[in-house]
C-alpha cells in the first residue's frame, strides 16, 4: 500500500488538498493529522492517532447502495480497531468549511463521551 499512499498523496483531488490547508500543520487545535493513511488494509484520507479519528471526503463515487454499503463495513472494521470515522460531501469543504471543523474537532475525545 505504500507506492499507492504516495500516489494519492501526490494527486489529491480538490476538496482533499483544500481539506489538508485546515489539518497539516497541527492548526486544528494542536492535532496532528496524517493524510493518506493506512490502517490494516485500508487507506484513510486523513486520520489523527492521537483521537484515533479517521476524516473521509466523500465524492460522486460514494454515491450508490453499493459503495454506501461498502463504506458502511469499512467504518464498521475501523470501529472494531478503535477509530472513528467522520465523513464529509467533498462539496462541504468547500461550502461549509466552519461547519466540517466543527464537526471534526466535537469528535475529539470521542471515546470519553
Amino acid at each position: 500500500l505504500k507506492a499507492f499512499r504516495k500516489q494519492l498523496r501526490n494527486t489529491l483531488t480538490p476538496a482533499e488538498a483544500r481539506m489538508w490547508t485546515y489539518l497539516k500543520d497541527k492548526q486544528l487545535e494542536g492535532r496532528k493529522f496524517r493524510r493518506q493513511h493506512s490502517v490494516g488494509g485500508f487507506i484513510l484520507d486523513f486520520y489523527c492517532p492521537q483521537e484515533r479519528l479517521a476524516v473521509e471526503l466523500d465524492g460522486d463515487v460514494h454515491f450508490n447502495e453499493d459503495a454506501t454499503e461498502r463504506d458502511m463495513f469499512r467504518d464498521s472494521l475501523l470501529a472494531e480497531h478503535g477509530i472513528l470515522v467522520v465523513r464529509f460531501v467533498n462539496s462541504s469543504v468547500f461550502n461549509y468549511p466552519e461547519f466540517v471543523l466543527n464537526t471534526i474537532k466535537d469528535n475529539f475525545g470521542w471515546w470519553d463521551k
